[in-house]
């Protein structure tokens, strides 16, 4: 073994070679991109914010040939069938109950809309980074093949306008779902929010009483 191989073997044991400052590089990129996903909240707002809207879906549909989703029929379909159920229940549950009962209804329209909405958005923005021959890393990949399929870009695009039009609807049936909530209990829907005290503020509060024994008279 020459002396060099003895150094390499040494720095690597240590910890010191070129693998382990290749997996020192990657954990705090892997750390900063955890830390910046940010945390999207339950809300009809946010549905709206992530999907695309009405002309972009027009566009959409023009393009690439996939259905067209009428929003004001899954509207108006969704808001219809949310009230007929609520008023089979009427009898048998107090009001309390049923508006329990229905703010988690709607809560998971609007939950199913923002998930389809992020899903959409995220596939979205692959495909505009595989078809932007600067960020796309397979750019050498990105031709048509000898059979004459797509390409990997027309696929990505292709499967983010079919998320972008379901996200559509998923919205108008979550604003039917919204609308009817407010029909039937007269409150604007808000998602459920659990009041939780952290233990932090109850060890704070331990400390202030504890430490008020040294109080001065």
């Amino acid at each position: 073994m020459t002396d060099a191989q003895a150094e390499k073997l040494i720095a690597a044991a240590n910890g010191r070679g070129p693998r382990a400052s290749a997996a020192k590089a990657k954990a705090p990129k892997v750390r900063r991109f955890g830390e910046a996903r940010p945390v999207v909240q339950i809300t009809i707002e946010a549905a709206a914010r992530l999907a695309p809207p009405a002309e972009k879906v027009a566009r959409i549909v023009a393009y690439f040939g996939v259905e067209d989703p009428d929003a004001p029929a899954i509207r108006e379909s969704t808001e219809a069938a949310i009230v007929a159920s609520a008023r089979e229940l009427a009898p048998v549950m107090n009001e309390r109950a049923l508006s329990i009962h229905l703010q988690r209804v709607v809560g998971s329209f609007v939950g199913s809309a923002v998930s389809s909405a992020q899903f959409y958005d995220t596939k979205a923005a692959e495909a505009r980074n595989l078809s932007s021959a600067i960020a796309n890393e397979h750019r050498d990949e990105d031709r048509m093949g000898i059979d004459g399929g797509e390409n990997e870009a027309a696929r990505a695009r292709a499967f983010a306008a079919q998320l972008g039009v379901q996200a559509f609807a998923l919205l108008a049936a979550a604003e039917g779902a919204v609308s009817a909530y407010a029909h039937l209990t007269g409150e604007e829907w808000k998602p459920y929010a659990r009041a939780v005290t952290p233990q932090r503020s109850v060890a704070r509060r331990a400390a202030a009483e504890e430490l008020s024994c040294f109080d001065r008279d």
